[in-house]
């Protein structure tokens, strides 16, 4: 076996359902069931002598899914790879890679949040800058007055800070990465984001530059290296293979 034959597998998951976007929110209760009834599918993939990584954002929605992925691959597969032998899933990493896109606020990098009162929580209180202000500021402004805010974003050509076509190009630079260096045992990364980083990247690479819409709370792109060193990307019924 070649230093770079063995399997890769990368799966980009949307985090657990929340009730609203209005901070730094948890999964909901159902939400955590639904992960662990992903988790259920996902222990059947598994393989004897596979690697799994987990890497997550940094929001909690993210951290609380990973967490929920892991406990329940462990519980299923055999903690330490008994059940599977030579079978490691590691602990949950945050992955600055996985974030959501970098948006400014005078000068402060703001998470996408569904109400002025959650933005402004993100602002040092130096700004100045209050709810009133907040909501008149012309990018918060659109985005709060429409039903699909990210796709507001996801097809606005100039926000304030990263486009939808630079997210999507930094979730792809990361993503190759993966590929880099030996493999010497099938790999699984399991990477948990956000929908405006996943919907820029099915978009960009996809779909042709059109707005596929919202993934599903824990829906997933699937990725696979391919012997002939590129990666085959599939989401729903489309695939496409990617140098």
């Amino acid at each position: 076996m070649s230093e770079r034959s063995a399997s890769l597998v990368i799966q980009l998951l949307r985090h657990g359902r929340v009730a609203s976007h209005r901070g730094d929110v948890p999964v909901t209760e159902e939400g955590r069931q639904e992960i662990a009834r992903l988790a259920e599918g996902l222990a059947g993939r598994l393989r004897p002598g596979e690697e799994v990584f987990i890497l997550h954002a940094a929001p909690r929605r993210a951290r609380e899914t990973a967490q929920v992925l892991y406990e329940v691959l462990s519980r299923l597969s055999g903690i330490g790879g008994r059940a599977l032998p030579g079978l490691v899933i590691h602990e949950p990493q945050r992955n600055e890679a996985l974030r959501t896109p970098d948006l400014y606020v005078a000068g402060t990098r703001v998470e996408m949040v569904s109400s002025a009162a959650a933005l402004v929580e993100q602002l040092p209180a130096w700004c100045g800058l209050g709810e009133e202000e907040i909501a008149r500021h012309p990018f918060w402004r659109g985005f709060w007055s429409v039903p699909d805010r990210i796709g507001y974003w996801v097809n606005l050509p100039d926000p304030p800070g990263e486009d939808a076509p630079g997210a999507a190009r930094r979730l792809w630079t990361f993503v190759r990465s993966l590929a880099d260096g030996p493999r010497r045992q099938p790999r699984h990364y399991l990477c948990i984001s956000h929908s405006p980083l996943l919907r820029a990247f099915l978009r960009h690479y996809l779909f042709d530059g059109h707005d596929p819409g919202e993934p599903d709370y824990g829906e997933a792109i699937d990725i696979e290296a391919l012997p002939e060193g590129v990666l085959s990307v599939r989401y729903r019924q489309r695939q496409r293979v990617l140098a």
